[in-house]
Order: C-alpha cells, then structure tokens, then sequence
C-alpha cells in the first residue's frame, strides 16, 4: 500500500509496516517538548497527585521561554516551578533563557528526520520542518505521554501543497504561507497533514521550511511536513547531529492517495495580513495606505538569523520613519551572537531597533512592548485581538522584509520598493 510520508511516520511510530487513513493507532513518542508556561505548572501538581513519574527523562525537553524575562510576581512564581522542577526531576535537556523553543530545539539537535514528537505548544508542527511528526497537545494530553511514552492518533489525510517554481527576491514563506491561509482560511488544514512540496519549497533553507511548518498552525492542521533530503541533513550535522540520517526513507511514495494543491510561486507577491486574523491577508500593495507607527520583529516564525538578515537587508544605511518605533526580539541566543557576528544587529540598532531579550515576548502578549491604540506591523505568525498584549492595537502580519520597509516607509508598502 502506498503510504504519504504521515503515513510512514505514524507507521513506524506504531510499530507497523503501513497504516490507513482514518485508523486510530497508538504511538511511541520520541520527544515530549513543553516550555514554562504549558509544562511544570500543570504537570507537576498531576503527576504528585497521582504518584507518577517521568518515562524517559532523556526524551523531555524543557524550555522557560515566554515568562522570561520576569516582570512580576506571577512570571517569577511561574519560573521558578519550571526551575524548581527542573532541578528536582534531573531532566538533562533544559534551556533557560537561551531563546523560543520551535527554534531552540531544533538548534539543540533534538529533531531529526522519522521522529514522532509532541509538543506543548500550539506551534509544535514546526518540528514537520526536518521530517518528524510533530504536533501540538494540551496539559491532560501531556500528562499521559510524560507517564507513558505514548499517544493515539487518528491517521490524517495529507493534503498536498505543491509549489512550482521559484520565489522572487524579497517573497519569503511567510508569504506563501500568508497567502495559503488567506486562500483557505484558518481551517483549511481540516486538523488533517500539510505537506509541502514541489521546486520552491525544496529550494528553501531550513529556517524557511520551519515557518512553513510552523504556520501550518495558523493553518488549521494538525502537522505541516517537508520531506527531508541534504538540506535537511546539512543543517543538522551544522547543529551537531553526529548520527546517521536517513533521509531517503520519509518521502511520500509517488501515487499515494492524497488531496493536491498547486501554486505558481513565481507569481507570489509579498503579502500583509489585516487585524485581526492572519487568513485576511492579500498583496502587501493593497494596504500602502495604511500608516503604521510600530514595527516589531520576533517571535519563532519572524526572527530567526535569516530573518534579521532580510531586516538587515531593508534597513542598512536607513533610519526609521518619523515617529515609528521598531523593536527586534531575536529567536535564539545562538542567532542573535551570529547575527552580531555578521554586523546585522548592528545595522538594526543604527537604523534606530530596540532589541529586546531573546523570548517569546510580545507575540505571546508579555512584556507590555506593543504601544496601546497604534497600529503595528509585526513578523508574528498571529495577530488576534488582543494577542500581542494590546487590546486596542491594529496589528497587521508580514515577512521581516515587510515590518522593515514599513519601518523605513511609515506605511505598509511592497518591500522590493525599498530593498538593497
């Protein structure tokens, strides 16, 4: 039977040769990620209630991420559960303060092609980035896979979303996927796989093919796939993966059953989504009116090394429009230093950028850094209501190449208008 690489993935993860769609499997899990706000909190008071421990510590990775740095006594109390523990459970894979978990994990070398992974995280479909089955679960759901190692899931259909072509300069995925969800809405994906494919998405980096998987979130499904091939193994031995990778096994069989989608990427402009829902997205021309007096790039979809680079790009030898505040909050602390080390943060801070801690920041609403009332441009992957903090902000999505221009322009514009 021939299998799409979902398929192949639960199949392994449940000790099977092939599985079918719509069957319901138990599955071994090989990660179990969770950060600060979604894991000691909730689990450790479930697991002394039930005099559980952990089922292989190796296999837990913890990340204290979104309320750091602290600002009050709630985030403080919050840390120092997870650092407590941390300490107490003796888990050998913590990263505290070292940057946002979709992005320091995969640079600890933990995701690799064939795993079937959990996270607690709406944005755990990231990991689909190198290959793995990666997705998202609650507290309750957690609690088990900490006790147990496992998880059911429900074998998804795979809808394939085939890019022929190849990107312009300055249209990055975050535009694909922008446009994606504007096309589709925010449950296109039906909880179903996503699978990314075809010349433009094998031409992307790494770090391109993560926002990619990371917003099939926003996308509504439930994994978001590329098949791995050299790039993928290429990234992974630079992070230090030493191990064999097998990246011809996990590719979807040619003719297996699944929903196809194609896509001129060529053709693809940069696009800006409106406030306050990613899926109101359209050309980035179609909103050069809009004036914008805060510009922010962060999060795991907006500011990883290649991110700050486009930034970078737009903005050196610039200075900030009149008025405008632009705050940078890298995604790592390993891409913040190379950043450094190329001269991009320094361009940022010339050209007028605050940096801020390496955190989850202001895209999960902590750190009170989006002004009350104005309207902002942000590299986040979500712009509800509310979401980056502000009630009464309008915020509106584009790639770090857009929020810069913007910056530069005042008003959201096409950032090939602007570029170098």
């Amino acid at each position: 039977m021939k299998q799409t690489l979902a398929q192949k993935l639960i199949a392994a993860a449940s000790g099977r040769d092939t599985v079918a769609e719509g069957e319901i499997v138990t599955c071994s899990v090989d990660l179990a990620m969770f950060h600060d706000s979604s894991g000691p909190r909730r689990l450790e008071p479930m697991l002394r209630e039930l005099g559980a421990t952990i089922w292989d510590r190796d296999k837990v990775v913890l990340v204290i991420d979104h309320y750091v740095p602290e600002s009050d006594e709630e985030s403080r109390r919050i840390v120092r559960i997870a650092r407590d523990w941390a300490r107490s459970e003796r888990l050998p894979h913590v990263y505290d303060n070292q940057g946002i978990c979709h992005v320091v994990v995969p640079q600890g070398g933990h995701l690799r092609p064939g795993m079937f992974c959990v996270g607690g995280d709406s944005h755990s479909p990231t990991g689909g980035a190198f290959g793995a089955y990666m997705f998202g679960v609650g507290s309750t759901e957690m609690l088990g896979v900490v006790v147990t190692g496992q998880i059911w899931v429900k074998v998804p259909r795979t809808l394939m979303m085939r890019w022929n072509g190849r990107l312009a300069d300055g249209v990055t995925a975050k535009d694909m996927m922008l446009h994606l969800i504007g096309r589709y809405g925010m449950n296109g994906g039906q909880y179903q796989a996503v699978e990314f494919c075809g010349e433009a998405v094998r031409a992307l980096s790494m770090p391109e093919r993560m926002t990619l998987s990371n917003m099939s979130a926003e996308l509504g499904s439930q994994v978001g796939l590329v098949a791995p091939d050299e790039t993928t193994a290429a990234w992974l031995r630079e992070v230090g993966v030493t191990e064999p990778l097998d990246v011809q096994r996990w590719h979807s069989d040619e003719g297996c059953d699944a929903e196809w989608y194609d896509f001129d990427a060529s053709a693809l402009a940069p696009q800006v989504a409106a406030p306050h829902s990613p899926a109101n997205a359209r050309d980035a021309g179609s909103y050069r009116d809009i004036a914008v007096q805060a510009a922010y790039i962060g999060a795991c979809t907006g500011a990883k090394l290649e991110d700050l680079r486009a930034a970078a790009r737009v903005l050196r030898g610039k200075r900030l429009a009149d008025g405008m505040r632009l705050i940078v909050a890298p995604a790592s602390m390993k891409d913040q230093a190379a950043a450094a080390q190329e001269g991009v943060m320094q361009v940022l801070t010339d050209a007028g950028a605050q940096i801020l801690p390496t955190t989850c920041g202001a895209c999960a609403g902590y750190g009170g850094s989006i002004p009350d009332g104005a309207t902002v441009i942000s590299s986040t992957a979500r712009n509800f209501k509310g979401r980056m903090g502000s009630e009464s902000a309008q915020v509106y999505l584009g790639s770090p190449y857009s929020v810069a221009a913007a910056a530069v322009a005042g008003r959201i514009i096409d950032p090939r208008e602007v570029m170098q």
